[in-house]
């Protein structure tokens, strides 16, 4: 359990270390590597990282937001928890930050329609881009090593490495 709180920690700590950084953090590949590492267990990781962001940032609609986003991310990759591919993860963390905007935009539709959610996500199309790029890298470079890293501290044998 304290390894879950950890990794919910560290997901809170880069994203706020890198704030100044518009949609760059590490939060996806730790989303990731959760998963791999522990399976449905990862959800504790990334509640307590949603729980520590409206803490720190305030309760609003993108808190609404988080706690069902960033559990379809976690969800994908429990159900491919298996596959090792760096270029595998590297194209679901790419394309979950490309359609983070229109995850986001889903309770809007139901507040204001089909307009308010289109223009939500049009709006920050920009952002979602720069998210798509900045998860296909950074996952690209760090979740296996991290994987491995993890993997030998915990004393299990790698799959499929």
């Amino acid at each position: 359990m304290l390894l879950l709180a950890l990794l919910g920690a560290m997901m809170m700590a880069t994203q706020v270390a890198l704030a100044a950084l518009p949609n760059i953090h590490l939060v996806a590949v730790f989303v990731i590597l959760a998963a791999l590492l522990f399976g449905w267990k990862s959800l504790c990781s990334v509640y307590i990282f949603v729980l520590l962001e409206g803490l720190i940032y305030g309760f609003s609609m993108w808190f609404i937001n988080y706690l069902y986003v960033w559990t379809v991310l976690a969800i994908l990759a429990i159900c491919f928890r298996k596959n090792r591919s760096r270029w595998f993860w590297t194209a679901v963390s790419g394309i979950f930050g490309l359609l983070f905007g229109a995850l986001c935009a889903i309770p809007y539709f139901f507040i204001g329609g089909w307009a308010a959610a289109f223009s939500y996500w049009v709006a920050g199309i920009p952002f979602d881009l720069i998210h798509c790029v900045s998860n296909a890298v950074l996952t690209c470079i760090l979740l296996m090593p991290l994987y491995r890293l993890c993997t030998k501290l915990l004393g299990r044998p790698m799959e499929n490495d």
